[in-house]
């Protein structure tokens, strides 16, 4: 059994963790389009192409992605095999102790529109400035005087045994789809590698990665877009909260809907809560 997976240090611990659950794995290491350039007009396709292929032609069985790094739209061919048990899906501050005490104008890193969107509507006297590169790169970019703060997923940090580097929890920013979970993907159609992957799948995890995707997709949103989106479950409720927002952070739409239909009305969920914010005016929001 092969797993692949992206070379970066986050992805490879990621990866590992599949590995040592799936008796005899081994990891192949993928160079991804968006590993060897950065271009602005890509979207997430560019993280997952040559993962795909490698499934389609057999030389991997499974492939372990950030679910976030997933376009709304899979490859002809791929499905989720799985989705183990989330971390923490929030993402976090890092620099300072708290974003209300950062001091007016100052600078904070993030390559997301989403947390800019966010970060801006809370505090408009924020510079954001781009920064991009994994996490340790990241964090070592604290070291100069470019940035007062930068803001990273805590799931990566966790996993990275970095989380002390952690000063606030950014719970009142809304993740993005499928912050905080790992996808296992694999060709449609192998029967055997799908039921392996199978046993590690968390069935909650699972559905609320369903209404989060399901979400985006009605949104057309991309990574080029300001969208959050997070599910959470609480018996046979199901809760969605989403943000759609301006990079300026000048104008936000913020909704949250629970279904008591369960994991069965996860998607109707998602659609259903894409649509009251397309309603709502998220497509003048976005800028369409």
């Amino acid at each position: 059994m092969k797993l692949g997976t992206r070379g970066s240090a986050l992805a490879l611990a990621q990866a590992g963790t599949v590995a040592a659950a799936i008796d005899g794995a081994e990891l192949e290491t993928i160079t991804t389009s968006g590993d060897r350039s950065f271009d602005a007009s890509d979207d997430k396709e560019r993280w997952v192409r040559e993962l795909d292929e490698a499934l389609l032609d057999g030389r991997v069985e499974l492939a372990v992605h950030s679910a976030k790094d997933l376009p709304a739209k899979l490859a002809d061919g791929i499905v989720i095999a799985a989705t183990p048990a989330r971390a923490n899906p929030f993402d976090a501050l890092c620099g300072a102790g708290s974003l209300d005490e950062l001091p007016h104008g100052a600078r904070v890193g993030t390559s997301s529109l989403r947390r800019a969107a966010q970060l801006r509507a809370l505090r408009d006297d924020l510079e954001i400035i781009e920064l991009r590169g994994n996490v340790d790169t990241r964090l070592a970019a604290l070291e100069g005087d470019a940035y007062e703060a930068i803001v990273i997923a805590l799931a990566g940090l966790e996993r990275l045994g970095r989380a002390d580097e952690a000063g606030e929890l950014l719970d009142r920013l809304v993740p993005a789809a499928g912050q905080g979970t790992l996808a296992i993907t694999a060709r449609e159609g192998d029967v055997d590698s799908i039921a392996l992957a199978a046993a590690l799948d968390d069935e909650a995890t699972h559905h609320c990665l369903s209404a989060e995707r399901a979400l985006i997709e009605v949104l057309e949103a991309d990574c080029h877009t300001p969208v959050g989106a997070h599910a959470t479950t609480d018996g046979q409720a199901m809760t969605l909260t989403a943000f759609v927002g301006r990079i300026d952070g000048s104008a936000w739409l913020r909704d949250q809907l629970t279904t008591s239909d369960g994991y069965s009305g996860a998607e109707a969920l998602g659609h259903e809560v894409g649509n009251r914010l397309l309603a709502s005016g998220a497509a003048e929001v976005l800028g369409r």
